[in-house]
């Protein structure tokens, strides 16, 4: 189940009802009682079946007599919480959450997931969907040219449970990025492999490649930025200021008066973020991104930043982020949201306290998190734009898109 992953003994000896209690209690399962409630059919069966086994002249010796009554009814009473709060005999999961009303791809998580795949798999099926549509032009092949017209792609995946991650930045020739990310991860010691020899590794791990990643449409938004003096652009403090290169460091710094907010926007600079939660509860979370229009050639956004543009633990929930990437990675706002969680607060304040963290430095930075923890509660938080998250659960006929103002609650 979600953030317990045993409904009987632990593998780690434990022998008394204190330290069964402390053991469970460290997985935050709060027991209210030590006797069933009356009206839990499962909790009944299973005291039934844990006393059985505690007259069992077999199984005596597995536990010293004056302990095994009380543990019967600890694990009872543990069975009865989950059953009544979704942990570990949920109806809940399947679940996917993901930034920008990106249907399809949630339709795909959600039908890998309901099918039996695990969250780290379904991640990979959401995502690519997302690559294969080329979502806002933003994700996948084809989109966000850097300034000499080659889009890349940046990707990450996390497993919540082990917290394992597989992540590929600034990838040239191939267009599978979110499969990339996981080839990372499952096929080496690493965790982040960039530039042309992340490609030479997917390459070698099956994924097809060398492959042009340019379209027809991400070269003639290149040629229009080029006929324009290359504005806007991520320069600063550069000569020719206000030109396309060759670029030399100007002598004298000049105070910046141009927004972030102009080079950033949901059609030239956003991510996919998703976290899925399969049947057994387990969380992962990926990105997937072809990154900032115009970026300067070598650039790494947030998107395969592990606690930057996605975070999962299955123990606590997950955290999705878009929005400038460059200002967001400096504050790590999904990692932030999750161990907000793990302290107690609910998603809305923790979605709410990351951002308002970067807000603080960066008035006019753009972004946005969705947050989401075990219980399946989720909120969503923005600054300088309105954010949209989608979610599919198990008590959903349809993926369900949620708009949230800056500053303001989640609505349908």
């Amino acid at each position: 189940g979600a953030g317990c992953h045993a409904t009987g003994i632990p593998n780690d000896p434990v022998t008394s009802p204190d330290s069964l209690l402390a053991h469970y209690n460290r997985r935050r399962i709060k027991f209210s009682t030590l006797s069933p409630p009356a009206g839990s059919r499962t909790a009944r069966k299973r005291m039934k079946e844990l006393e059985a086994t505690s007259r069992d002249p077999h199984s005596r010796s597995m536990l010293p007599g004056k302990n095994r009554l009380a543990i019967v009814y600890v694990l009872t009473s543990f069975l009865a919480v989950a059953e009544s709060s979704g942990v570990g005999i949920s109806t809940q999961y399947p679940l996917v959450v993901s930034t920008w009303p990106f249907r399809e791809a949630v339709r795909a998580a959600w039908r890998a997931a309901d099918s039996g795949l695990s969250a780290v798999d379904s991640v990979v099926e959401g995502c690519s969907t997302c690559e294969v549509l080329r979502c806002d032009g933003t994700v996948g092949p084809g989109g966000s040219p850097d300034e000499n017209a080659e889009t890349t792609i940046d990707a990450m995946i996390m497993n919540g449970v082990t917290m394992e991650v597989g992540a590929v930045g600034a990838m040239r020739y191939v267009k599978d990025g979110i499969k990339a990310a996981k080839l990372v991860m499952q096929y080496s010691k690493h965790t982040f492999l960039v530039g042309e020899q992340a490609s030479v590794f997917a390459i070698s791990m099956g994924l097809q490649g060398p492959t042009n990643l340019s379209s027809s449409e991400s070269i003639e938004k290149w040629s229009n930025w080029k006929d324009n003096g290359c504005q806007p652009n991520f320069r600063r403090d550069v000569i020719p200021a206000n030109g396309c290169g060759p670029y030399r460091a100007r002598d004298s710094v000049v105070e910046e008066t141009e927004s972030r907010s102009c080079l950033v926007g949901p059609h030239n600079h956003d991510t996919i973020s998703m976290a899925v939660f399969d049947r057994m509860g387990h969380i992962a979370a990926g990105t997937s991104t072809n990154g900032a229009t115009f970026k300067i050639p070598g650039r790494v956004g947030d998107g395969p930043i592990a606690g930057s543009a996605a975070y999962a633990d299955s123990e606590v929930g997950a955290c999705g982020a878009t929005g400038d990437g460059d200002i967001m990675m400096r504050f790590l706002p999904c990692y932030q949201v999750v161990e907000s969680m793990r302290r107690g607060m609910e998603p809305k304040l923790a979605a709410e306290d990351a951002i308002s963290r970067i807000a603080r430095k960066f008035p006019d930075f753009v972004g946005a998190v969705f947050a989401v923890n075990t219980n399946g509660v989720h909120a969503g938080a923005c600054h300088g734009w309105t954010f949209q998250y989608s979610v599919r659960n198990a008590h959903m006929k349809d993926v369900e898109v949620f708009t949230v103002l800056p500053d303001q609650n989640p609505t349908l």
